[in-house]
């Protein structure tokens, strides 16, 4: 049987490289670009169309013919067409305003325990004086804690518990 019998396309005798040129190889079914190109063309091409829609709505809220939308929809054919990859460079001005953002953050060190030095990491134990400890110091006498557990165990208690007086009762 041949293949022009059938309708079946024979198969390609060899690879064919992406015509993006981007090194891998491409198929008859996406337009001989490789997968990663192709989904790139495909989602330029969505978006063209939707900028199409979007002018073509802002063309009818100005003027109600027809003739309007016709012309922005063949203007989307012609465009995605000839879509090629391109490269975006970042202009200075933001390059200059990110750089700035990086560099306001000082530069942390790697966090010690308050008391010997000793690197914690994510093993530090962060106690209620505001400090952070290693696991040799992380109690309040062991590093000679200036919080004042009492007091705050007081205030616990009487936000906690608030003071109910009874109305006193009429002797009978």
């Amino acid at each position: 049987m041949d293949h022009d019998e059938t309708g079946c396309q024979a198969p390609p005798e060899g690879p064919i490289l992406c015509v993006n040129n981007c090194g891998f190889f491409g198929s008859v079914a996406t337009m001989n670009m490789c997968s990663k190109c192709y989904k790139d063309m495909m989602l330029k091409q969505d978006q063209a169309k939707l900028a199409a829609s979007s002018i073509g709505s802002i063309v009818n809220e100005t003027s109600s013919s027809n003739g309007s939308e016709s012309v922005a929809a063949a203007t989307v054919d012609v465009q995605a067409s000839s879509v090629e990859p391109k490269i975006i460079s970042v202009p200075p001005s933001c390059a200059s305003e990110l750089s700035g953002s990086v560099e306001a953050k000082p530069k942390e060190g790697p966090s010690r325990c308050s008391s010997c030095k000793k690197r914690v990491g994510l093993t530090g134990f962060k106690c209620r004086c505001g400090n952070l400890y290693c696991a040799s110091h992380r109690y309040s006498d062991k590093h000679n804690c200036p919080f004042d557990y009492r007091t705050a165990a007081r205030d616990a208690i009487i936000k906690a518990n608030p003071v109910i007086k009874a109305e006193k009762l009429d002797k009978i």
